[in-house]
């Protein structure tokens, strides 16, 4: 799924390439894309019909762009495999092509939702006086967001009952943060994956905050992870920052920092990736067997 890097250079490409222009028509060619849009997809095209697209917005994995003089917003969710795409007008449609919106310019292209899998989605809310959606009120601020509150985060660290990876992936919590980037993060701070939360320090968990808006900037400067073609910017084009990953991927490979064979191990349905040198097993977690 894309992380806070990936959403990021989605929205940056809809600003600069939807954020202003209006919507002459929409097409719902897969009832499931809009399927949290609770009206149906012909009340969602027909709400678009008509409105000027604002500037778009970003919380975590979640990407809106406001409309209706930022009363309401279109929010949009990539899911597994969502990808939204300027294209020109004449361009071939593509074989997962979910939702089409065209717009009243002569700049010739239109913007269009292919989803392989249909795990994402497009659907209208009416927004909150923060200017959020109000289906993502409870999303926390990710830690690229200038307001994010590094005490806040320490302190419900502390208070939490859970593990570190587990906190990181909580979007009440902090946003934005997936498997991916949670491992990296873990291994440059040098943390393993199963460490309680209680046991960190605030000058940890402030390292542990720095080395993750460090890997996820460092990601957004090459266009972010892509494994496959299902992630790509609006211009359908691929991230590089796979090249740059120390451990996530890399089961049995070497270590990059000590030299140490990478490990992997089964975790909420995924899995974790860490040096086992670098990243030593909390001693409450020995008698597991990872990977």
């Amino acid at each position: 799924m894309p992380e806070l890097p990936e959403v990021e250079v989605v929205r940056r490409g809809l600003e600069r390439w939807v954020s202003g222009r209006t919507v002459t028509e929409v097409e719902v060619l897969h009832p499931r894309s809009v399927r949290r849009h609770l009206a149906g997809g012909a009340d969602f095209a027909a709400r678009l019909r008509g409105v000027r697209f604002g500037t778009a917005m970003r919380r975590g994995k979640y990407l809106w762009v406001p409309i209706d003089e930022a009363a309401a917003s279109l929010l949009g969710h990539l899911g597994m495999s969502g990808q939204l795409l300027v294209q020109p007008a004449d361009a071939p449609d593509e074989k997962h092509l979910r939702v089409r919106m065209r717009f009243d310019d002569a700049l010739g292209t239109e913007l269009r939702f292919v989803d392989q899998r249909t795990f994402g989605g497009l659907s209208l809310h009416d927004n909150t006086p923060d200017g959020l959606p109000d289906t993502i009120a409870h999303i926390a601020r990710d830690p690229l967001d200038p307001l994010f509150d590094d005490a806040a985060f320490h302190s419900a660290l502390r208070l939490r009952r859970t593990t570190v990876k587990r906190a990181l992936l909580d979007q009440s919590l902090i946003s934005g943060v997936g498997n991916i980037y949670a491992d990296e993060a873990l291994w440059r701070a040098r943390l393993h994956y199963d460490r309680p939360t209680a046991t960190l320090t605030r000058p940890r968990s402030a390292e542990l905050l720095g080395h993750a808006r460090d890997v996820m900037n460092a990601a957004l400067a090459q266009g972010g992870t892509s494994f496959d073609s299902l992630y790509v910017n609006v211009n359908g084009e691929s991230g590089y920052f796979s090249r740059e990953l120390n451990v996530y991927g890399r089961s049995d490979q070497a270590c990059n920092r000590c030299g140490t064979r990478i490990r992997r191990a089964p975790f909420m349905n995924r899995s974790s990736y860490f040096c086992p040198k670098c990243q030593p097993i909390p001693k409450r977690s020995r008698g597991r067997s990872p990977r």
